[in-house]
């Protein structure tokens, strides 16, 4: 007899919720448009270390695919890989003629030969484009990048594509 009672009060305390259907599709709307502005339909995603202090541009090319190599005042990466830090005090960073830095020469021409295998076993893989993604500090000096870009041709990625952030521009 206790439930029955206490049963019957709760459902006189009921109230009907009724939501507002046009708030929740302007959320939605707003949402949506806010979603497709971002969407980047590249699918390449750059991580970049906090090391490497990256110049601006107003370009609105996007980068493409291929290997990405990093560097900074103190390192260098190939795909997030450390192949070249200045803590190491190696005597064989570069080679004979001074133009080609090895341990970056040697990663690459891993990668290139990856790839290559990867194309000779599946059908669908994309054919070895050459290219590579380059995201370098503004801080470093010409010379050291035209040795990077020596070692990435020698080692076969010959399309250079240089990573920058976007300047946004306040008139938009």
């Amino acid at each position: 007899m206790r439930k029955s009672i206490m049963s019957q009060s709760r459902k006189r305390n009921r109230k009907v919720i009724k939501l507002n259907l046009a708030a929740m599709l302007d959320i939605m709307i707003i949402l949506l448009f806010f979603l497709i502005k971002n969407y980047s339909a590249t699918g390449n995603v750059v991580r970049i270390p906090k090391e490497i202090n990256l110049p601006l541009s107003e370009s609105e090319n996007n980068n493409t695919t291929g290997v990405h190599v990093q560097v900074s005042p103190t390192s260098i990466w190939v795909d997030d890989k450390t192949v070249v830090d200045v803590g190491d005090n190696s005597s064989r960073t570069y080679d004979q003629d001074g133009r080609r830095i090895v341990a970056l020469y040697d990663e690459l021409v891993k990668k290139r030969e990856t790839i290559m295998q990867i194309q000779k076993s599946t059908e669908e893989a994309p054919q070895f484009s050459g290219n590579v993604n380059l995201v370098i500090d503004k801080s470093i000096k010409y010379n050291y990048i035209k040795k990077i870009l020596h070692t990435c041709a020698e080692a076969g990625f010959i399309k250079y594509k240089l990573v920058v952030k976007e300047r946004f521009n306040k008139m938009d």
